[in-house]
């Protein structure tokens, strides 16, 4: 497609397995209702129609992740970082008897601070569609695992923006159910802030 107003609004009416892409989002949106904007052709910009996973933002962070390469690292929930600066983002809505997966990766264009892949948009497709299909059939361990693998968030100090409150803390883990363990305690959303460098063992 050339433009849509959103690849989630057009792959929400599809069957499990269809993947909507577009050259440009007129309304494109990320997490916690903000909008993610690009000019055309400098993104990927993909919808994915998925099977129901209980871990469904953590095996999309990854699959995209591994596609885009062993650099990038996770942001939690499932921000993609690259030198630590954002690469992209996945928005995950369940509808039914299956997830749509939003993905905006940025390919040969980066807002200021962030990062660019510099890859061309049919060779991250292919690689995704692979890895996407390879993580939404994986067991809940390993969905946990590959993250943690890839996490640039645990181990760090982090804030954590609720809506009237701030938490700060040490990233210690994530819980089996995909939560962030913030110094003993669970948060199940929040916008997460990179305080401190990950401090690794």
């Amino acid at each position: 497609m050339d433009a849509v107003p959103s690849t989630q609004d057009v792959a929400r009416q599809l069957p499990v397995g269809t993947v909507v892409v577009a050259e440009h989002q007129t309304a494109g949106r990320g997490r916690l209702g903000r909008r993610w904007e690009a000019p055309p052709g400098s993104a990927l910009l993909a919808s994915w129609v998925m099977p129901v996973h209980d871990l469904a933002p953590l095996a999309a962070g990854v699959a995209a992740a591994q596609a885009c390469g062993e650099a990038v690292r996770l942001k939690w929930p499932n921000d993609l970082l690259l030198v630590g600066r954002k690469l992209g983002g996945i928005l995950v809505e369940r509808t039914g008897h299956k997830c749509v997966v939003g993905t905006g990766i940025n390919l040969h264009w980066a807002p200021p601070g962030a990062a660019m892949l510099g890859v061309e948009r049919d060779e991250l497709l292919q690689r995704m569609a692979g890895e996407m299909n390879r993580w939404f059939a994986a067991a809940e361990t390993a969905v946990l695992a590959a993250w943690r693998e890839r996490s640039d968030t645990i181990g760090r100090r982090v804030r954590v923006q609720l809506s009237g409150e701030t938490y700060e803390g040490v990233a210690e883990d994530i819980g089996p159910d995909g939560t962030l363990i913030v110094d003993g305690r669970m948060f199940a959303a929040g916008d997460v802030i990179h305080l401190r460098p990950a401090v690794r063992g």
